[in-house]
């Protein structure tokens, strides 16, 4: 086991550096960087317009920028070193977790992390836990009930819901309960009187801000979990010890819930880590957008944008390296869930 973690963790160094890399080098080509917009907003134009070219290129838009302007503007942004250096340099940062600061917002890549994410959490998290309540033990009921009217119809259901993109739903959700009926709130996480509200009118507040969003994004999260825990049991119910478990004369709740829960629910158990960490950092632009909420997946949209590299490639170091550790615990789920694997 020891062996196996110590030679995971290493391998998580090639595999970053790899994706680092690759990153990098695209955003070195991409037109329209922070030297370019600065020299369009001199010159009283967009950042988009159409003169702009890619970092280190020719500037064919100097006309009226003094060109030792243009190198205050590269130095301004680190651009006045060669490619490898500011690659180097950004490897150097990262090992000591300094994610950078962004180039637009005057502040520190993990304190805007941080501001944003009360947003992610409470969309993560509350989706995450409502998903698995509903989807786990409405697997089970399809299993147990397998083609019969009511599999038929929450199979319907399901793959509907499943169908449905989120924000098409959350437009929904706020024209009708919103906008018509007028139910819920159609901006924001809380309240612009939030903080002069008592604790419990507090939490109603939150949650009245929060239902809507959830909904969005609860509706098509489920399915895969419901659809694979039903066929996970099924699997499972049609074992020689679940026969053998019958013949012995225990109930058939007995069988169900002591016998065949454990072993179907492997798939699931062994990725609840990696979903679980997941909700702390959930983005999902449209629905924050939609929601006007303030969240990691606004942050990623408008770093791209804008070719706010720091903000771009700090949180891309971050959510990997989460990712990959995730992974990890999520193998090693196998082994406490099922002392059978070796991983040998």
């Amino acid at each position: 086991m020891a062996s196996y973690i110590l030679k995971r963790l290493l391998l998580m160094i090639p595999t970053l550096f790899g994706i680092l890399l690759v990153t990098f080098a695209m955003v070195q080509f991409v037109p329209g960087g922070p030297v370019e917009q600065m020299v369009s907003q001199l010159q009283g134009r967009d950042s988009g317009g159409e003169r702009a070219t890619a970092s280190g290129a020719g500037y064919r838009g100097r006309q009226g920028v003094d060109a030792k302007r243009i190198e205050e503007i590269k130095v301004l942004y680190g651009f006045d070193k060669p490619v490898h250096e500011r690659f180097i340099q950004m490897l150097g940062q990262f090992a000591r977790f300094d994610l950078g600061n962004s180039f637009y917002q005057r502040k520190d890549v993990w304190q805007l992390v941080k501001e944003k994410l009360p947003v992610s959490i409470s969309l993560g998290l509350w989706t995450f836990f409502i998903s698995y309540l509903i989807a786990v033990p409405l697997g089970v009921a399809k299993a147990v009930r397998a083609g019969t009217r009511f599999d038929f119809i929450t199979t319907l259901i399901v793959l509907v819901g499943y169908a449905i993109p989120g924000f098409v739903l959350g437009v929904a959700l706020v024209v009708i309960f919103g906008g018509q009926l007028q139910w819920f709130p159609l901006r924001g996480l809380t309240s612009s009187n939030w903080e002069t509200l008592s604790w419990g009118a507090k939490i109603t507040d939150y949650l009245w801000h929060i239902t809507l969003p959830v909904i969005a994004m609860v509706l098509g999260s489920f399915a895969v979990t419901a659809v694979l825990t039903k066929n996970s049991f099924l699997e499972e119910i049609r074992k020689q010890y679940v026969l053998t478990a019958r013949a012995k004369g225990l109930s058939e709740r007995q069988v169900l819930w002591k016998h065949v829960f454990r072993n179907a629910l492997i798939p699931i158990i062994t990725g609840f880590p990696a979903a679980f960490i997941g909700a702390f950092f959930t983005g999902s632009l449209l629905i924050e957008t939609l929601f006007s909420l303030d969240g990691l997946g606004l942050l990623s949209y408008e770093s791209v944008i804008r070719r706010d590299y720091p903000v771009v490639l700090g949180t891309l170091y971050l959510f990997t390296l989460i990712g990959l550790v995730t992974k990890l615990i999520s193998d090693l789920c196998y082994v406490w869930v099922d002392p059978r694997v070796k991983f040998d």
